[in-house]
């Protein structure tokens, strides 16, 4: 799976005005649709607390916490599976993102284009799966038709068919009516064999209720709306409010950030969230190195082995992985320094097979 998160949407519900908000990286946002042509995209810091009280700990010349990809792609309108709009465009970016996330407004706003003329957040949701399950729905037919003729060269290829032609079958029916390949698929083994189709419904999708200012602690009825159908996906929920996420964008400094959020009466910019749900869904775990040097967050995927994630760092540390000195920061924090944890018997030496945790404070040692 790709390591990063498009944001998606209908066009002028705000996906741009958010994106330049998470990167801070200005990207083109104005009051008209497809404003966004080409995809922008920007690194992003991961907010994590657990950096912070590391830094506190174990202080360094330098800290570097860990990142993940947004990409701001064009938006979509009905049609765009057959090439409506920016339609081919949009559905090539979006096959190179691992994770969807889907702006949908959730304001009143005369005075803003909405490219339907309507606020409807189940009718703006539904325009764009049913665009991406018809093009799911073409990717599959094709491939149904090549693996049946396929069968008729080899027995091989004809085991290989009795498995492989049911789901397509499966997929092609609730595709047809605008059912989510994931909706569709959800048996491991069976995900592994459509694998190679790279749908774009089987991406995982996190909604982002763009809100006005009077419903920035989350709740209207166009949100409880996005959570219902949310609800029935298993997808995440993210409010925000993109005219407020923009105003802090431009503040200077993070005192005048924390002031301007006391303000309005949020604890943290609502993009934090956001953020932390692409990582989290993109099946990112956090480890961390620490030391006068540097304290740094490092990225691994969930289920990495302590070799992988010395790979991490720089390869020949995977090449010449010995082993690794490991405590959870949960200890750190506990006990309050490093010497500490180890006086209570929660530092731990471990080899090729362990199987590193989100949290996890490492020390490699390796010989090549």
């Amino acid at each position: 799976m790709a390591l990063n998160c498009g944001i998606v949407g209908l066009p002028n519900v705000g996906k741009s005005t958010i994106f330049s908000a998470v990167t801070s990286a200005p990207a083109e946002a104005a009051n008209y649709p497809f404003c966004t042509i080409d995809p922008n995209v920007g690194m992003v810091n991961v907010p994590d607390e657990r950096l912070d009280r590391i830094v506190e700990l174990i202080p360094p010349e330098r800290v570097i916490p860990a990142t993940v990809e947004f990409v701001d792609i064009a938006g979509l309108v009905k049609g765009a599976s057959k090439g409506e709009g920016l339609g081919n465009r949009f559905l090539a970016s979006i096959r190179e993102v691992g994770v969807i996330a889907h702006v949908v407004r959730c304001f009143e706003n005369p005075d803003i284009i909405h490219v339907n003329n309507r606020i409807d957040p189940a009718g703006d949701i539904e325009t764009i799966n049913i665009e991406l399950a018809l093009a799911d729905y073409d990717t599959v037919e094709k491939r149904y038709q090549k693996q049946g003729k396929l069968g008729r060269v080899s027995k091989e290829q004809q085991k290989e068919n009795e498995l492989v032609l049911p789901l397509y079958e499966k997929l092609m029916k609730g595709l047809s009516e605008g059912v989510p390949a994931r909706s569709i698929i959800t048996d491991e083994d069976e995900k592994a064999l459509v694998y190679d189709l790279h749908l774009l419904t089987m991406k995982p999708v996190i909604y982002v209720c763009n809100v006005d200012e009077d419903s920035i602690n989350g709740d209207n009825e166009h949100v409880r709306t996005v959570r219902a159908i949310a609800e029935k996906e298993n997808s995440r929920v993210v409010v925000i409010c993109g005219k407020i996420e923009s105003e802090i964008a431009a503040l200077d400094t993070p005192e005048e950030k924390a002031e301007f959020l006391e303000a309005v009466g949020l604890e943290e910019s609502g993009l934090n969230p956001l953020i932390r749900a692409a990582y989290a869904t993109l099946g990112l775990r956090t480890f961390f190195t620490a030391g006068k040097d540097e304290d740094r967050a490092w990225t691994f995927h969930e289920g990495d082995k302590a070799p992988a994630c010395a790979g991490v760092i720089h390869s020949d540390f995977e090449k010449g992985f010995i082993k690794a000195e490991v405590y959870n920061c949960e200890d750190l924090f506990k006990y309050g320094s490093e010497q500490k944890v180890k006086e209570a018997g929660k530092l731990r030496l471990e080899g090729k097979e362990y199987v590193v945790q989100d949290g996890d404070i490492m020390f490699f040692k390796f010989n090549v």
